[in-house]
């Protein structure tokens, strides 16, 4: 069950992308992500009031609930640097460095969450993802004259995401997936709403064209599906092997990319996306 969950953690993820890029064209990124995070926590908790695991509120540990509440934290300040490189650089180049936290993940995973059945592929894997991922994000020609003004918020995301997945494990060991996602969003509301507040941002809703918000929104829907599906998977499987079949949602982003945005994945680029591919499978073997 882990896998299938998994897997659509991935495709609604490189649609997040996609969407977004798309529905920032002329809204400034930090009001972008309240947006999408304002959708996303409807969503989530949406799906706790029909599945009715709101009852476990009341037994939160406190523990528990820090450790949901900072990765909330991890995860707002992820996705406004992502969404802050997605606006400056392109979205295969973006995705690539942000889904190298895979790399860190899997070896925190290794060394302090005793995950190392299989160690051999793993480090194998990571090592090709990694690999796969350097070559990406520099095939020739792909720059279109952005530069790397993009790469510093880009390496941030990857950093807060790697704290998010592990600080979301340590927590999911007692409480339902579904409600630790709906928690952990409102902390993401807050963090994206007030950064956006701060810099006066919300000035921006009047002239929202409807066809950005219609973007936004679908993307604040492509998100929280696939957070709710991501640590749905975590709870069921091991984080070095949920992570890597997540990251494939560069796959689906490039693809994505091409068909709506028409950005061009060179043969390098390819060649990168094909051994970072390879070095999931090797993962999960």
């Amino acid at each position: 069950m882990w896998l299938i969950l998994a897997l659509c953690s991935a495709i609604f993820a490189g649609f997040v992308s996609v969407l977004g890029k798309r529905g920032m064209a002329n809204v400034p990124s930090n009001l972008a992500a309240a947006i999408r995070s304002a959708v996303a926590l409807a969503l989530a908790w949406g799906l706790v009031l029909v599945s009715g695991v709101g009852s476990q509120l009341a037994s939160l540990t406190p523990p528990v609930l820090f450790a949901l509440v900072i990765s909330g934290l991890a995860t707002g300040a992820s996705w406004l640097m992502y969404f802050k490189a997605l606006k400056l650089g392109r979205v295969t180049q973006v995705v690539a460095i942000d889904r190298t936290s895979l790399l860190f993940t899997g070896m925190f995973a290794i060394v302090f969450l005793g995950e190392s059945n299989n160690l051999f592929f793993k480090l194998a894997g990571l090592g090709l993802v990694f690999a796969g991922t350097l070559i990406l994000v520099w095939q020739g020609g792909a720059m279109n004259g952005a530069g790397f003004a993009w790469l510093p918020w880009a390496l941030g995301s990857m950093g807060f995401a790697v704290a998010t997945t592990i600080l979301a494990k340590v927590a999911l060991g007692s409480v339902d997936s579904t409600l630790a996602t709906a928690v952990r969003t409102i902390v993401v509301v807050l963090v994206a709403t007030g950064i956006a507040l701060s810099k006066g941002e919300f000035k921006g809703m009047v002239g929202l064209g409807s066809r950005s918000f219609l973007f936004l929104w679908l993307s604040g829907l492509a998100t929280g599906a696939s957070w709710l599906c991501y640590f749905g998977a975590l709870k069921l499987g091991q984080v070095s092997l949920v992570a890597p079949i997540d990251k494939l949602s560069i796959v689906f982003a490039a693809v994505l990319a091409y068909a709506f945005l028409g950005e061009k994945v060179s043969k390098r680029g390819l060649l990168g996306l094909a051994v970072m591919v390879a070095g999931t499978f090797v993962l999960v073997l």
